[in-house]
């Protein structure tokens, strides 16, 4: 059973999962050889081929931030973190350049006039709950 499993199963599911990793990397991230050579490399000499896709075809981990920005290739802007992961809009000084003060003082005013608008509205129904629920005054003697 173990002898099945390394010698069929294992360079079977490497080469399948090699290939997809193959056709699903974008051009930008393909190194040494163009895309299309890659998926014949991969197909035509497996355990090979999967294995030099894996180790040498594809830029992975921090190197697709720092490496490829320098020259272009990645498509990340050139401050971009490793990993290439987004910066949160707390952290991105264009975006909060890009908010407009004003218009949030405006909405802010907006929700403070609503809110008071509620609150009013709440006490009156309130007083008119209150009226309903006291007992009158005839009934009492």
């Amino acid at each position: 059973m173990l002898r099945i499993l390394l010698t069929i199963v294992l360079p079977l599911a490497l080469w399948v999962w090699a290939f997809i990793d193959c056709l699903i990397t974008p051009e930008n991230e393909v190194r040494y050889l163009p895309k299309p050579i890659w998926l014949i490399i991969v197909l035509l000499f497996p355990p090979l081929g999967p294995i030099a896709w894996l180790v040498a075809g594809k830029q992975r981990g921090f190197l697709r931030a720092g490496a490829g920005a320098a020259d272009g290739r990645t498509g990340h802007p050139a401050g971009a973190p490793r990993g290439g992961r987004p910066t949160a809009p707390d952290d991105d000084p264009e975006f909060l350049a890009s908010l407009n003060k004003e218009s949030l003082k405006k909405d802010d005013k907006d929700h403070e006039s609503m809110l008071r608008q509620w609150e009013a509205d709440l006490r009156r129904r309130e007083e008119e709950l209150r009226g309903r629920d006291e007992p009158e005054d005839d009934r009492k003697s």
